[in-house]
């Protein structure tokens, strides 16, 4: 890599760095917003609706066309992937929550196996091992002591990896007919009445109880927009090799601060798994992947 090229590319990492941080405090926010889980991810996203429309028209691409099949597709994933993480930073503790889910870039090799035959190779099959290893020493050393239900929260964060990665197929189809801007609006906006209709069926409290509460319901909605706007302007400057890594910073970002906030503790056994659990993405996001005869 030329100097020239490792310059152009400053930008987009220092981007993706940033929006990756900001992505890593959207679960202490759901902790702080005084409502129920699906009700935080309903107003995350409500919030953020009128930016992402501004941000649609400031780039030309327009909101009044209606939006692709596959766009909705991207909205309802997106729905459920909210839904169920946010019931997991609930029940289990917001390090084991952020690291589980990302197990969805190797769930994305795996479904892309099938669906399109894009075998991967032997590497991948090792990070996918290491992966699922180190995600279950995480789930079955933790401390439990601040959490209402840990296993019941671990599952729902392994189920937000299923969903994220079919969130993940569906909108890059959706892609390739609309720019980032208009895919984030549509998405977002499909989104958001069904987190409603969530919060409403499981008797949610909506309302925050306080100035806190709103504070933190803005904060969500500000991490939607600023920290994955960065990582979707960063993705299209960057190789999918090294966006993959630094985005990791997320979970490492909010194990900190939730022990900081939450005094939860992460017992040495829990941050092996959680670097192997992370290594093991890191690996098969690299490995080679070959077109099925």
């Amino acid at each position: 890599m030329t100097d020239d090229t490792t310059k152009s590319r400053l930008p987009a990492l220092a981007a993706l760095v940033f929006g990756a941080c900001a992505i890593g405090f959207a679960p202490i926010f759901v902790r702080l917003t005084e409502t129920g889980p699906a009700a935080a991810g309903f107003w995350r996203l409500f919030l953020a609706l009128p930016f992402l429309a501004l941000m649609a028209l400031r780039d030309g691409e327009g909101v009044k066309t209606p939006p692709s099949r596959m766009l909705l597709l991207a909205g309802l994933f997106f729905a459920a992937d909210l839904s169920f993480w946010h019931y997991g930073v609930k029940f289990t503790s917001v390090a084991n929550a952020t690291v589980l889910t990302n197990l969805s870039p190797v769930i994305v090799t795996v479904c892309a196996w099938f669906l399109f035959r894009e075998r991967p190779g032997k590497i991948f099959i090792a990070g996918l091992a290491l992966a699922i290893v180190g995600a279950a020493v995480m789930a079955f050393t933790a401390d439990h002591g601040q959490a209402i239900n840990a296993p019941l929260g671990d599952v729902l964060s392994l189920f937000t990896a299923v969903w994220y990665a079919f969130y993940f197929l569906a909108m890059r189809k959706a892609r390739q007919g609309a720019g980032a801007s208009r895919a984030m609006f549509w998405s977002t906006l499909v989104s958001t009445p069904i987190l409603l209709l969530v919060a409403l069926a499981f008797g949610e409290d909506i309302i925050p109880a306080g100035p806190g509460g709103w504070w933190a319901c803005i904060g969500l909605a500000a991490v939607h927009v600023i920290g994955q706007g960065s990582i979707a302007w960063a993705l299209g400057r960057l190789p999918a090799s090294i966006a993959s890594v630094v985005v990791l910073a997320q979970p490492v970002v909010a194990a900190v601060v939730g022990w900081i906030l939450f005094r939860e503790i992460l017992t040495p056994i829990q941050i092996v798994g959680g670097f192997m659990t992370l290594a093991g993405v890191v690996i098969a996001q690299r490995a080679p992947v070959q077109r099925a005869q």
